[in-house]
């Protein structure tokens, strides 16, 4: 089972805020409004793969069970986000067309240099009134470290491919049962 953690601890924070242009200006807005989501963009401290929601745990608990697991995981409107090392979104997406296996994986969004994400809020705030973004996703494993272990392309490809093998993995669209 992976850790779960909610809330983005300082050292988490400034590596999120690395991958804007202007670090400063992102730790300010987060300051001022730690529960609302910020979007930043991909290819500088990471790049990031979203995944159906139920696909991408099973990825994560083959990630977990297959070796040292992964850094930061976000769930943001049906979708889980794998933040993943910087130029490993093209790459996956090219290893999956490459290979026969994007068949067997249902369809991933890889985000890399030139896309931004849309990230949770730095704090989840539970029932609270003046909390409006409540409904904009949540960390399952929040960045902690200023330096988190990002998953290469490699890594991520044989996950998914074991979820997808995997016995009872739904069948993605097209594909005959």
């Amino acid at each position: 089972m992976h850790p779960s953690v909610e809330c983005v601890g300082a050292a988490g924070e400034a590596w999120l805020a690395s991958a804007s242009e202007y670090p400063r200006s992102m730790r300010a807005l987060w300051e001022s409004r730690p529960w609302a989501p910020s979007v930043l963009p991909c290819g500088r401290a990471f790049d990031v793969i979203s995944m159906p929601a139920l696909f991408g745990r099973r990825v994560l608990d083959e990630l977990w069970a297959s070796g040292p697991g992964c850094g930061p995981v976000a769930v943001h409107r049906g979708r889980l986000l794998l933040f993943v090392q910087p130029g490993a979104a093209p790459r996956l997406r090219r290893l999956l067309a490459w290979e026969e296996w994007a068949r067997d994986v249902p369809p991933l969004l890889c985000h890399g240099k030139g896309d931004a994400v849309t990230v949770p809020p730095l704090q989840r705030m539970v029932n609270s009134p003046d909390s409006p973004g409540q409904g904009a996703g949540r960390w399952i494993v929040a960045p902690e470290r200023r330096d988190p272990r990002l998953p290469g392309a490699a890594v991520v490809l044989w996950a998914c491919v074991r979820a997808a093998r995997e016995p009872g993995a739904p069948v993605p669209p097209g594909r005959p049962s």
